[in-house]
């Protein structure tokens, strides 16, 4: 999976970044950010989400500083916005993404 990487913090933590495919009919690819203890623990947290083939290769993509600083300051320290990345659009806590599209 392309598009992915970490940044681990002074304290030992680490903010891990992924671009998956939406999992919204219509597709299109979001960008994920999750704080945890480790890579593993935060690859452990999509997975329990139901993101079962969430694999994190390499540190192509990490996350830029502004992306650190929007996870940090999340109280469940998991968001996502569509990718690329649209400067006018806010982070969305993960239950956005994972909660079925209210019908208009």
């Amino acid at each position: 999976m392309a598009g992915g990487g970490f940044s681990k913090l002074p304290n030992g933590s680490v903010v891990v970044a992924l671009m998956l495919p939406s999992p919204r009919a219509g597709g299109g690819r979001v960008r994920v950010l999750v704080h945890a203890a480790n890579r593993a623990r935060a690859l452990t947290r999509l997975r329990n989400l139901g993101l079962r083939a969430v694999y994190l290769r390499g540190n192509t993509e990490p996350p830029t500083p502004d992306e650190v600083t929007a996870v940090l300051h999340h109280p469940d320290g998991l968001i996502w916005r569509t990718a690329p990345d649209d400067a006018d659009e806010l982070w969305h806590p993960i239950r956005a993404l994972l909660q079925p599209a209210r019908p208009v």
